[in-house]
């Protein structure tokens, strides 16, 4: 059974991109305030050759329906 376009969550995006020199405890707790504070969520992670990481981070949009 298929979900119709109203059931489906929708996100928004953000991308973060922290260059080599940042150490793996500060990526941590970078991500993790987001997560806790800025409700996002890890979409996907990428290195690059260079050592360059670039961060997906989503969230769901909330759609409020009027009331009145």
């Amino acid at each position: 059974m298929r979900a119709s376009t109203a059931d489906r969550a929708t996100y928004e995006f953000r991308v973060l991109t922290l260059p080599r020199t940042t150490s793996g405890g500060d990526v941590r707790r970078l991500l993790t305030d987001e997560a806790e504070y800025g409700r996002w969520e890890l979409a996907r992670t990428r290195i690059y050759i260079g050592g360059t990481r670039k961060v997906w981070l989503r969230r769901k949009v909330l759609r409020v329906t009027s009331t009145l």
